[in-house]
């Protein structure tokens, strides 16, 4: 995005289709919270997609609080050229219904020797299917964009 340029959803869908990793960020039941990153996929436009163990920190505590928050970016980018979505979203282990529509995303974006069938989900596999169904959209908006005249980077809601 551009200094003079007002953020939108094109925005978001160009964070989401040039990087392959979110950052979840979960509470458990006591209210302590926990981040990680996973591989992900956008399965639609309200929609993310991940494979995890459901016995990690995140996939507990997503079965005890589903409300999450999701940030996707590229750290490997110069200092002062992020760009960032951030998502308020309500995360679920996927029902038996998302899961094919699920690997089908996630494998769109791996390797074929990477790829993941229905056997690696459980019961007979060690992972589980979660998707996230997104309430609210920002975008990092860079200090300095004309349309804003702000001085720092700030988010706005898309």
């Amino acid at each position: 995005m551009t200094r003079s340029t007002r953020p939108d959803r094109t925005s978001v869908d160009r964070i989401l289709d040039h990087n392959k990793y979110l950052v979840i960020g979960s509470v458990d039941e006591a209210g302590r919270p926990w981040t990680t990153p996973v591989f992900f996929a956008p399965r639609d436009a309200d929609t993310l997609v991940w494979l995890s163990s459901p016995d990690s920190r995140h996939s507990s505590n997503i079965e005890q609080q589903p409300q999450v928050a999701l940030t996707v970016f590229d750290s490997r980018v110069e200092v002062g050229h992020a760009e960032a979505a951030y998502f308020d979203a309500q995360a679920e282990r996927a029902g038996a219904d998302a899961i094919h529509a699920a690997l089908a995303a996630l494998n769109a974006r791996l390797p074929l020797d990477r790829r993941v069938g229905i056997e690696d989900i459980a019961p007979t596999g060690h992972l589980a299917v979660y998707q996230a169904h997104v309430q609210h959209r920002y975008v990092l908006v860079r200090g300095g964009n004309e349309h804003f005249r702000n001085v720092l980077d700030m988010t706005v809601e898309v």
